[in-house]
């Protein structure tokens, strides 16, 4: 709603904001009012107060516009600009910037074209994977930077998300109260088992203010670069999160808009620089909370649609069978990808990631990247010829083992990626799989010894530090003994990847139906 006062301050705006009578365009949400005009952006709050929002006086705006300024200065700089005050003076006029009383307050921003922001990219189809990839890594530098926040517990902190939502649903009529009551219990179902875990990781710090609203509208390319920015300003508990959960409203928006690869790609490439692989099992829950918490708000807009009920009321039930599918019980499972450099290995595993598991997909454990970790350097760094001895080879291995143990024992997927040319290396996965009896499927690519050389000469960037020299080595040595499934890597990623999804699903049948019988 707008206030009387709010009104009369709107009306100033349209004048005192205009530049050279250049007209002010205005913009609705549902608690702020946006001026456009030139270069420059206004938003006020509205005089509103809600459960999770306070914006009832003057003064209670003026704070947030102040604290919304001071939150996105740190991922947005030099596009939030400062704050405006609107004053009543002694004469009885309004001002802009005043020193008489205080009616309200502009948050300043500096426009940017909207066809930046990555959801208009994403609709365009623009979205690539090195604009995702960079998007991580941003990610990554503001979730170090998030201060720390310990209060109730991990469990505590979601419980309250979900009692928020459950209540949320009774306002609109689009799911029936089985249906709320059914996905109710599922999401606490699924709570009680994570409760060790998620109480753990608040333990850990990992539970932080975080942006809380993550998602690809309130992302754009800043000079090329993804840019966080509209964080929740006006809440501090419903931003104060663990760090997965934040990152998992940017994974759930991305794998609701069908863009599988890129959710599983932003996904992977936090967790290789976080090291978050522990809570890996709770990434499906988040996900699925925050696709509850989208289908709510929407089934809220749709009461007061009118003619656009119908359309806000089938978005809302996408998102709603997004998260029950999520809360479906998952088992581990485990493949390994084989073969020597310039096989396609990675190309592979990357292909294949996001169509195993819930989302966001299989966790890869790629022996480059973990190489390369070990060493404190960015993938893309070159690494000297001691850093390939043996021992440090078997220390790779071994952390790769234990990362598949982690997330298997979590009921996560994982795609194993490496040369595993060396009969002891294949066989600690095949043994990691087994202690838990999870589902194993590995896979050997193997082509011509030129075609290989052809690739590995042509490769441009990556973690792999591999030459014509190490692949010539490779050759060398014996590869008869391997015994899993020997593949064609002259054939496309998706053509690979479909005939291994085949292999996994005909495995699963037989292994459901033995136990059935047992």
């Amino acid at each position: 709603m707008i206030t009387e006062d709010q009104s009369a301050t709107i009306s100033f705006l349209k004048d005192a904001l205009s530049l050279n009578a250049a007209p002010v365009e205005m913009m609705d949400t549902h608690i702020s009012r946006i001026f456009l005009v030139g270069q420059r952006a206004y938003k006020m709050k509205r005089a509103v107060k809600l459960p999770y929002a306070d914006f009832s006086s003057a003064e209670k705006r003026l704070a947030a516009c102040r604290k919304e300024v001071e939150l996105n200065t740190l991922t947005a700089p030099g596009i939030y600009l400062g704050v405006k005050t609107v004053t009543r003076e002694n004469s009885g006029d309004l001002a802009l910037g005043g020193e008489g009383q205080l009616l309200d307050a502009l948050v300043e921003m500096k426009r940017f074209d909207q066809s930046l922001l990555l959801d208009q990219i994403a609709i365009s189809g623009g979205l690539t994977p090195t604009m995702v990839a960079s998007l991580a890594r941003a990610i990554v530098k503001f979730h170090r930077l998030a201060p720390i926040i310990y209060g109730s517990s991990g469990t505590a902190n979601m419980a309250a998300v979900l009692k928020v939502n459950e209540d949320g649903f009774a306002t609109s009529h689009v799911f029936s109260e089985k249906e709320v009551h059914d996905l109710t219990a599922a999401f606490n179902r699924r709570l009680t088992q994570l409760a060790n875990l998620l109480d753990r990781r608040e333990r850990s710090g990992k539970v932080r203010r975080c942006h809380g609203d993550l998602h690809l509208r309130n992302i754009f390319l800043l000079e090329g670069e993804p840019c966080l920015f509209d964080c929740i300003e006006f809440n501090d508990q419903i931003a104060t999160t663990d760090i997965l959960y934040d990152l998992a409203f940017l994974l759930m928006d991305l794998w609701h808009r069908g863009h599988l690869e890129l959710a599983n790609l932003v996904m992977n490439r936090y967790l290789d620089e976080t090291e978050e692989d522990d809570g890996f099992g709770a990434l499906p829950f988040f996900i699925a909370v925050r696709a509850a918490v989208r289908a709510r708000v929407i089934a809220t807009q749709a009461e007061d649609a009118g003619d656009l009920a119908t359309t806000f009321a089938g978005e809302a039930r996408s998102y709603f069978q997004l998260a029950q599918s999520l809360l479906q019980p998952a088992a581990g499972q485990l493949v390994a990808i084989g073969g020597l450099s310039g096989s396609g290995k990675s190309t592979l595993a990357e292909t294949l990631a996001p169509r195993i598991g819930p989302a966001p997909g299989a966790r890869i454990i790629e022996s480059d990247r973990i190489r390369k970790a070990m060493h404190g350097v960015p993938p893309e760094t070159r690494l000297p010829q001691a850093a390939y001895r043996p021992e440090i080879s078997a220390k790779v291995y071994q952390e790769m083992v234990w990362r598949v143990r982690l997330i298997l024992a979590e009921g996560g997927a994982a795609v194993a990626d490496a040369v595993f040319d060396k009969r002891h290396h294949r066989q600690m996965f095949e043994k990691a799989a087994a202690e838990g009896r999870h589902p194993f499927s590995a896979f050997w690519l193997e082509a011509d010894p030129a075609l290989l050389r052809q690739r590995v000469a042509a490769r441009v960037g990556g973690p792999s530090d591999a030459t014509v020299e190490i692949l010539a080595h490779q050759l060398s040595q014996e590869t008869d003994d391997i015994q899993w499934l020997r593949m064609d890597a002259t054939q496309p990623a998706e053509t690979l990847c479909q005939d291994i999804l085949r292999i996994i699903h005909g495995q699963r049948l037989v292994s459901d139906s033995m136990s059935e019988s047992v």
